[in-house]
């Protein structure tokens, strides 16, 4: 396993992060989807239902009206899952240039209080990694979260993770 400093793996830990809330955003947005659909077919089923009681043009209407407040839901659906992927995406680009900056400035701050910090920041690298971890499961359970609201007929796009993953050594046997 290469050794990798705190930087990166905050970085990766402040990605994975990312990745879950892209993932619950898009079950947000996909679930609001399936939401309207379904008022929308509910209530034209129960305008048909209605038969001869209400007029074609009353029975007309009704749907039109429904289908209106529908699209009105859907676009503000859209336009508030689409700000939040931008929020998301802006906040793990801060905090990944903040780690950098901060890991850069260190020497600094060393030179000028006289702690050292870097035995510290190997010290904290495991603490780090087996949280990544967590959060890699975590990340990865909002991708599975995501695709069972959109349904069998859609498929979300989950957010990639970007890391690499360590392989597991495979024993094999060897023939007698």
């Amino acid at each position: 396993m290469s050794s990798k400093n705190l930087a990166t793996v905050t970085n990766e830990l402040i990605e994975s992060y990312g990745n879950t809330a892209k993932n619950v955003i898009n079950a947000y947005r996909v679930g609001n989807e399936r939401a309207v659909a379904y008022v929308d077919q509910s209530w034209a089923a129960a305008v048909k239902k209605t038969g001869t009681r209400l007029s074609l043009e009353v029975r007309g209407n009704a749907v039109a009206a429904q289908k209106k407040f529908s699209g009105f839901y859907a676009r503000g659906v859209e336009l508030t899952s689409d700000g939040a992927d931008v929020a998301v995406n802006k906040a793990v680009e801060i905090a990944g240039k903040g780690v950098n900056q901060v890991a850069a400035n260190a020497s600094q701050f060393e030179k000028a209080t006289g702690v050292k910090l870097h035995a510290l920041a190997v010290a904290a690298v495991p603490a780090a990694q087996a949280v990544t971890k967590v959060v890699a499961k975590m990340e990865a359970q909002s991708g599975v979260l995501a695709n069972k609201i959109a349904g069998k007929t859609a498929k979300v796009k989950v957010a990639a993770v970007k890391r690499a993953v360590a392989k597991k050594a495979v024993r094999t046997r060897k023939a007698a």
